[in-house]
C-alpha cells in the first residue's frame, strides 16, 4: 500500500475540530514544523480545525509551531511536560488570560502514558507525583513500602511526526536526538502523518533500521530541506 502524501496541505486535510493531537519532538529536536504550520495554514483559510487538545512535551517557543498554533487560537488544552520553555510567550498569554488549559504531567509519566496506549495497557502506577498536587484525586497504592500513583494511558485521534527516511509503506526511521516522543505517538494515535526528509521505496531501508514500522503509520509526505525550531526563533522568524 502505497501511503505517500502529495503535499502538506493533502497531510493535514483530515485532522478534525475538537482532536486530541500529539505532535512529536523534544523541543524542536524531531519537531514536525512543516506539518505544523500546514495545519496553522489550514485553520486561518477555513476555521479548522480549531478547539483542540495538544500533547506534546512543551508548549511551544517563540511564535512557530506549537507556539504559532496557540498564538492562532487553535488549541483549547495542553498536556505537556514544560509549559514555559526558552520563550514561553505564547502559552503565557493565553493561559493567564483563561483562553488555554493546562494539564501538566511529568515528563517521563508523560512518555510512559503515551507508550502505554500504544501498548494497549489502560493504567500503570508511577511515583513520579505522589506527594504533590498532581497526585490530587488518583488512586494511591503502596508496593514493597513505596507509594505510587496510578496513571491513565493517553490515546490521540492524530499524530504528526517528523522522521529521517520513510519508504512508501510508512516504515520509518529517525536522525539522533529526533527519535524521542515520535515513535510512541505513532503507535498511540489513531492516525499518524510523517513528514519525512527522503520517501525511499518498499525494501530501500534495512529492516534492522525501522524505527517504527508502517503499520503505525497511515501517510508520508517529504520534506526534503525540514526547518528546525531554535534557529527559527533564534533568527526571531514569527509564523503569521
Amino acid at each position: 500500500m502505497d501511503k505517500t502524501l502529495p503535499t502538506l496541505q493533502a497531510a493535514v486535510s483530515g485532522i478534525t475540530d475538537g482532536a486530541v493531537l500529539m505532535i512529536g519532538g523534544f523541543g524542536g529536536s524531531g519537531a514536525p514544523v512543516e506539518l505544523i504550520h500546514a495545519l496553522i495554514d489550514r485553520y486561518k483559510a477555513t476555521g479548522s480545525p480549531a478547539n483542540l487538545t495538544v500533547v506534546n512535551n512543551n508548549a511551544g517557543n517563540g511564535k512557530i509551531g506549537i507556539a504559532a498554533m496557540i498564538d492562532a487560537g487553535m488549541v483549547a488544552k495542553m498536556i505537556c511536560s514544560f509549559p514555559r520553555s526558552s520563550d514561553p510567550r505564547a502559552f503565557t498569554d493565553k493561559y493567564l488570560a483563561g483562553e488555554i488549559a493546562l494539564e501538566l504531567v511529568p515528563q517521563g509519566t508523560l512518555a510512559e502514558r503515551i507508550r502505554a496506549a500504544g501498548a494497549g495497557i489502560p493504567a500503570f502506577f508511577t511515583p513520579a507525583s505522589y506527594g504533590t498536587e498532581l497526585a490530587a484525586g488518583k488512586q494511591v497504592q503502596e508496593f514493597d513500602g513505596v507509594s505510587y500513583v496510578l496513571e491513565r494511558w493517553l490515546k490521540a485521534d492524530f499524530a504528526i511526526v517528523k522522521g529521517a527516511l520513510g519508504d512508501t509503506h510508512g516504515n520509518l526511521t529517525y536522525r539522533s536526538a529526533g527519535r524521542n516522543f515520535n515513535p510512541l505517538m505513532c503507535m498511540a494515535a489513531d492516525k499518524t502523518i510523517a513528514q519525512v526528509t527522503k520517501i525511499a521505496s518498499p525494501g530501500e531501508i534495512d529492516p534492522e533500521q525501522v524505527v517504527t514500522p508502517g503499520l503505525f503509520v497511515d501517510g508520508v509526505v517529504e520534506v526534503s530541506d525540514p526547518e528546525q525550531e531554535e534557529i527559527l526563533v533564534r533568527t526571531g522568524v514569527e509564523y503569521a
